[in-house]
């Protein structure tokens, strides 16, 4: 059966991120969307004026777009968005697949100054993610296409209210963290992993890497996708 992808790329990315995987997806004959996020097509964009309702909304205008069996893919920082979206319309994806990512909680929001418009990538050391599994060619593309993040949308809290938003079929990919451990996390209440414990219909699948997998295991991500579609 085909089914229609949409990816979301987390932070600095745009929808380039995924240029090895869509082509293992479209093989299989799905549908692929990459998305680009406003603000995120190239570093000369005004990000000044992008918030986190902007996101919001044209990742809704994207999914309204597609059909009813979407499955609809977020990655790392994406996962707030995403929630943002399914919290508008729970009914907007047939599947949510989160990428070494997760669904975010009311409130969430990052610390990040008033005064800042944009975050750029950092320095790698300064960078609180594994990058396990990627070339110096790999950090070469990513730190040349990179572009700084819109600073609203990572500093303005999320606002949600629909709590059929945790009955979305849910698959998380885990690839820094083994999914036993997230999956022991969100039991016990740890603050990062609540939303998670709300979540009525889970699945788990490991993916063990660093924080991108869609370059340092192209495939692999591939064939899970392709199974959680199946």
């Amino acid at each position: 059966m085909s089914a229609s992808f949409v990816l979301v790329p987390g932070y600095w990315l745009g929808g380039w991120a995924w240029d090895r995987v869509v082509p293992g997806l479209t093989a299989a004959g799905h549908q692929v969307t990459a998305v680009t996020l406003p603000g995120l097509g190239s570093a000369g964009d005004d990000r000044r004026s992008i918030h986190l309702r902007d996101h919001v909304a044209s990742l809704a205008e994207v999914l309204a777009a597609q059909d009813a069996d979407t499955v609809l893919v977020a990655h790392s920082g994406a996962g707030k968005l995403v929630t943002g979206v399914l919290d508008q319309d729970p009914r907007a994806v047939a599947r949510v697949v989160y990428v070494d990512s997760g669904p975010s909680a009311d409130g969430a929001a990052d610390d990040v100054p008033p005064e800042l418009a944009e975050l750029p990538l950092p320095p790698w050391e300064e960078l609180q993610a594994s990058l396990d599994g990627l070339s110096p060619a790999d950090l070469t593309l990513f730190r040349e296409r990179a572009v700084p993040h819109p600073a609203a949308v990572a500093r303005e809290p999320l606002r949600l209210g629909d709590p059929r938003r945790w009955e979305v079929p849910s698959t998380f990919i885990t690839c820094s963290f083994p999914a036993a451990t997230v999956a022991e996390l969100a039991a016990q209440g740890h603050p990062m992993f609540a939303e998670v414990a709300q979540l009525t219909d889970v699945t788990w699948v490991d993916l063990p890497t660093g924080h991108w997998p869609m370059w340092s295991r192209p495939a692999d991500l591939v064939d899970a996708l392709l199974t959680t579609a199946g």
